[in-house]
């Protein structure tokens, strides 16, 4: 709410400023009315953030690429590129505070420091793709200044707003040229994406892709006249129709029509009714008869982005494994519980030896269906990473969130990206809860060249489930639901579990306290209540592995 009532005041003068400088002369972009210090130490802080964020070879042009085009936008003159290319590739990482302040004493930012996360989206926006690369970008230098991430929440959800609430009266003649528009882009969107997703396309796919020379007006209020001219212009009809997908439909739309390889269900469903510039996918692990028998059920808390899917997979085959876990653990859970922990959890040794003979009696009824999705998993994993890359959601990044078998799903589908051209800039974080996948670190390598900005993993040491499914494995004992990724690198964040999660099926039960830990918003809860496991934070790898047992 305070970011909200901030806006409140600011919103307003913004727009006059834009009609102002409609009016009278071209309006200068925001970043570009600091002073020049202020903007040498705004562009020099955006390169060394870019090489403290992404200082791999491989992002060497992004980094490269974006600190040339930043410096024309802040019209800095081209004397200054050298030091600023320098920055980008990793020199200069010790003035970051100085930096920070050179910005902050800036008297355009006295009033509003926020000024430097609308010129950042602005930037990021204008060429009709929201890179996730960009985004986490802006979440580092916002912290730096001392912004509230919720901030820049609000700075997106106002823009989709201004898009959205635009109702500008238009002449006769532009009513006429913008009905045939209208008409010749119905069929074409029919062909696309069919009458199904035309039904959930929103108001914002519409004004993006029907009526784009109208939104300016109400995008200066946010992003400033210069900014929105970008969105607003001739362009801006690809500009919307980039960021949101095909009219606007995103995910919505699409559902697989025929059977691929081994998967016979694949489908995206809505868990918010919102649009967001970035998004959310959840990937439930297996569903059981009752309470948890939807794919959305374990997320009905979830407020990560106002705009959220859950992945529909292999319904039958994750139901039958439900069963399998409840036919377990009620049926046998009385007889076996004391035996099952004192030769697995408390020693520590997960091997087929030491397994309680009535526990292995009944081995066959969860080895089946197990086996069953673990495979289905990856080949889902394995078409997830193929709609994304296909620009399905559009030009924005996607935080993607799984337990159990919807971990393996994310899992497999970053290793697929991995091994993609143009797979970067798409994945801002992903979260992977008791994960049935490879914990070795050079299994992990590979997800750091798709993920922008978090991999979070939350493990259980005491989930003895998970280590019985691979009690017969020698290869995969380092399961990463068990235990820590021992990876090097910034974005890995292990996230210790085992005050919160008993056993592996408390992946679903107590999701909501689970969300909270990790650092992902729900309804209930308050950004304060919410763990600190952060990218920004560089000694958030540390914190984050005790979070849970601090509690």
């Amino acid at each position: 709410m305070a970011a909200e009532e901030k806006w409140k005041g600011w919103a307003p003068k913004q727009q006059k400023e834009a009609e102002h400088g409609g009016e009278r002369e071209p309006c200068v972009l925001r970043g570009r009315q600091l002073g020049e210090p202020g903007r040498f130490a705004y562009a020099a802080l955006c390169g060394i953030s870019l090489a403290w964020l992404f200082p791999e070879n491989e992002q060497s042009s992004f980094r490269t690429e974006f600190i040339q085009a930043f410096v024309k936008w802040l019209d800095l003159p081209d004397a200054v590129l050298p030091a600023m290319t320098a920055f980008a590739d990793g020199l200069g990482g010790e003035g970051t505070e100085t930096f920070t302040e050179i910005l902050l004493k800036d008297p355009l930012l006295k009033e509003n420091p926020l000024l430097i996360t609308q010129d950042l989206l602005s930037f990021s926006l204008q060429g009709g793709s929201y890179d996730a690369r960009a985004r986490v970008l802006i979440c580092r230098v916002s912290w730096l200044l001392r912004i509230p991430l919720e901030d820049l929440e609000v700075l997106e959800e106002c823009l989709l707003e201004s898009l959205k609430e635009q109702k500008e009266e238009e002449s006769e003649t532009a009513e006429v040229l913008r009905k045939k528009k209208e008409r010749r882009k119905k069929l074409k969107r029919y062909l696309l994406i069919g009458l199904a997703t035309v039904g959930g396309g929103t108001v914002i796919g519409l004004t993006g892709g029907l009526a784009a020379p109208l939104v300016a007006a109400g995008a200066a209020t946010i992003i400033g006249s210069a900014g929105a001219a970008a969105l607003g212009s001739t362009a801006g009809i690809a500009v919307m129709a980039s960021l949101f997908g095909a009219a606007g439909a995103g995910l919505t739309g699409y559902k697989m029509k025929k059977r691929v390889g081994a998967i016979e269900e694949f489908e995206f469903l809505p868990l918010t009714e919102g649009r967001q510039l970035h998004i959310t996918i959840a990937i439930t692990g297996w569903l059981c008869t009752g309470k948890y028998g939807s794919f959305t059920a374990p997320w009905s808390s979830m407020l990560h982005s106002s705009e959220q899917y859950c992945l529909a997979w292999e319904s039958k085959y994750l139901m039958e494994l439900g069963n399998a876990l409840d036919s377990l653990l009620n049926g046998f859970v009385n007889m076996m519980a004391q035996e099952a922990l004192k030769f697995t959890v408390l020693s520590g040794i997960v091997t087929a030896l030491t397994w309680p003979a009535s526990l292995l009696t009944v081995a066959s009824v969860i080895d089946n269906p197990w086996g069953v999705c673990l495979h289905r998993s990856a080949e889902v994993g394995k078409h997830l990473a193929h709609i994304l890359l296909s620009r399905q959601q559009g030009q924005r990044p996607v935080t993607l969130i799984g337990f159990s078998l919807g971990a393996r799903v994310i899992y497999f589908c970053l290793q697929e990206m991995a091994q993609e051209k143009d797979s970067q800039g798409i994945i801002e974080d992903v979260v992977l809860l008791g994960a049935p996948v490879e914990g070795e670190a050079k299994h992990w390598k590979a997800l750091t060249r798709v993920v922008s900005g978090r991999i979070i993993n939350g493990f259980c040491r005491g989930d003895w489930l998970l280590s019985f499914v691979y009690r017969t494995s020698s290869v995969q004992l380092n399961v990463a639901g068990l235990q820590p990724v021992d990876l090097d690198d910034r974005r890995m964040v292990n996230m210790d579990l085992s005050s919160v999660v008993n056993g592996h099926l408390d992946y679903m039960k107590q999701m909501d306290t689970i969300l909270k830990a990790v650092g992902i918003k729900t309804k209930e809860c308050q950004p304060e209540e919410m763990g600190s496991g952060s990218l920004f934070f560089p000694q958030a790898k540390k914190k984050s592995q005790q979070a849970a047992g601090s509690e």
